[in-house]
């Protein structure tokens, strides 16, 4: 009988034959060799034995032709086995920097009058006499809530990165790189300014961020995406072809590979959003950079006006490019800004009745990109968001179903401490050859200024919740637990809640730990509001 073993050693057998095709001529030349020698000798030959030994000879022959590619690509497989496994790669994942070049208004002019190359010095300057009360007057001024990003901050958090990972192999910031109100500081602080001057002034400070961050890690990749802020026309306001967008593609394109930098520039220029190759150790991977302005739902035109158009372009152009990574047998990162996603922080402070005629907010109609990530979900291995400031994990999966038909999403915490939150970043492992994330250490520091601010671990994913990846599985297996665990009572819970706002342990999210479980694997209002309500509300 043909069991497995047997089975096995023919498959081997019949691959050997195919790799070594020698070995089949000359099988059937020893045959043919055989009955030779018995005629000579004057043995009876049995002339069906004959017949049958041809038969078999041209069987196996045509048995090997038509297994051979799947053989052969079993003898790669096997060889890539035994090939020594890839080192893993290290990732430095930054967001929501934000930063201020206002902080010290008394500076604003002097950077409005000098090129971008040469800000350092102007901010590296002794402050203004008057800077605390300068401030102080532009937050009344603007109906600011927070402080953002001052420079000694910004510099603290780069130096803090490189004292915690020196030389990673690539580096993504998920958007926010100028401060809010910054349309209302410019011109509070900046003589009779044009458009065109605040719009290169916009795409100098982007310009600014990036390069601080080269010059903290020279030669290595940065993958650069747009957020809600980053605009010359007003927050969640920004039209295709913007100038400002032309004005920034060189400063993004410029952190990127070499090879890629063209058409990637090409791309940004269009709306913002590109793609390329991920620089090795990354293997046959493909980082999708979007900029999800366009699928908020307060998004406008620059002139102020709801206009769909550019998020149906963007979500064509997604498609064709999974599709062609897909047909390429590349792997694939999504990253972006704005989450897909239910805001249980806005759906709760409205006091939404979800399970009556309310409606849960959303960050954004996440219909066509779940459709998206989820039907190239066997080459999708991360999402990469931010927006929250805080720091958090979601699943998306066809209709809030099977974790194995999903893609984790990364929310990466705030450099800016806007919210009271303390700024941190994020260090992750992923495996090169198949572009998962093994694991991550968030780091947050001690305050939020930067001045003798450290940087201590926060967690490691892996050891907080006792899996060995960041994978769909893994991510849906913890959230299950989260599900189970309405009072938050199980280390894993606590910790979560402990983590995810930096700075203060469970201010925001403790007290409706339920709805906020819900949000983290259904990502539409109608499988949120099944979770929170049972089916059937």
């Amino acid at each position: 009988m043909w069991g497995p073993a047997k089975i096995a050693s023919a498959g081997l057998n019949l691959r050997n034959l195919i790799l070594n095709p020698q070995s089949l001529a000359f099988g059937i030349l020893a045959g043919r060799d055989r009955i030779t020698a018995h005629r000579s000798q004057g043995e009876p030959l049995i002339p069906r034995f004959q017949r049958l030994l041809i038969v078999l000879a041209q069987l196996s022959l045509l048995v090997a032709l038509a297994f051979a590619p799947a053989i052969l690509a079993q003898g790669k497989h096997h060889a890539k086995d035994a090939a020594p496994a890839e080192a893993d790669a290290t990732a430095l994942m930054i967001s929501d920097l934000h930063f201020d070049p206002f902080h010290d208004p008394g500076k604003a002019q002097q950077l409005a009058n000098t090129p971008v190359a040469q800000w350092q010095a102007v901010l590296q300057s002794p402050p203004s006499s008057d800077q605390a009360q300068a401030f102080d007057d532009l937050q009344k001024k603007c109906n600011a809530k927070g402080v953002d990003t001052p420079y000694p901050l910004l510099t603290a958090a780069f130096e803090g990165m490189h004292a915690q990972q020196p030389s990673p192999d690539f580096i993504t910031i998920t958007g926010d790189l100028i401060a809010h109100k910054f349309d209302c500081r410019y011109k509070a602080t900046v003589s009779a300014p044009t458009p065109q001057e605040y719009s290169e002034f916009v795409a100098n400070t982007i310009q600014f961020v990036v390069n601080q961050l080269r010059a903290t890690y020279p030669g290595v990749p940065i993958y650069v995406s747009l957020g809600n802020n980053d605009s010359d026309c007003g927050d969640y306001r920004l039209d295709p072809h913007d100038p400002m967008l032309a004005r920034a593609a060189a400063a993004i394109g410029d952190a990127l590979p070499p090879g890629e930098r063209r058409h990637a520039e090409a791309e940004f220029v269009t709306g913002g959003y590109y793609s390329v190759n991920m620089a090795p150790p990354m293997l046959d991977t493909r980082i999708i950079v979007l900029n999800d302005i366009f699928f908020a739902p307060n998004y406008k035109s620059c002139s102020g006006e709801a206009n769909p158009a550019p998020a149906a372009a963007e979500i064509a152009w997604l498609g064709q490019t999974l599709a062609q990574a897909h047909e390429n047998g590349q792997n694939v990162w999504v990253i972006g800004h704005i989450p897909p996603g239910v805001n249980v922080y806005a759906t709760m402070k409205s006091m939404a009745d979800v399970c009556g005629a309310g409606t849960a907010s959303m960050f954004m109609d996440a219909s066509k990109i779940d459709g998206l990530l989820t039907q190239y979900s066997d080459i999708v291995r991360l999402g990469l968001f931010a927006h929250t400031h805080m720091d958090e994990i979601r699943l998306v999966t066809p209709g809030g179903g099977a974790a194995d038909q999903g893609v984790p999403l990364k929310l990466v915490p705030s450099i800016s401490p806007v919210d009271g939150n303390n700024p941190s970043f994020t260090i992750a492992k992923v495996e090169p050859a198949t572009a998962t994330v093994k694991d991550f250490d968030v780091f947050v520091g001690s305050n939020q200024t930067g001045q003798g601010i450290t940087w201590t671990e926060d967690y490691d994913f892996d050891r907080a919740y006792g899996v060995t990846s960041f994978t769909a599985v893994a991510v849906g297996s913890v959230i299950n637990q989260f599900r189970a665990d309405p009072k938050a009572q199980t280390g894993a819970s606590r910790q979560y809640i402990r983590s995810y706002f930096k700075g203060d342990a469970a201010r925001e999210l403790a007290p409706f730990w339920p709805q906020y479980t819900c949000s983290l694997a259904n990502t539409t209002a109608a499988s949120y509001k099944t979770c929170v309500c049972g089916a059937g509300k």
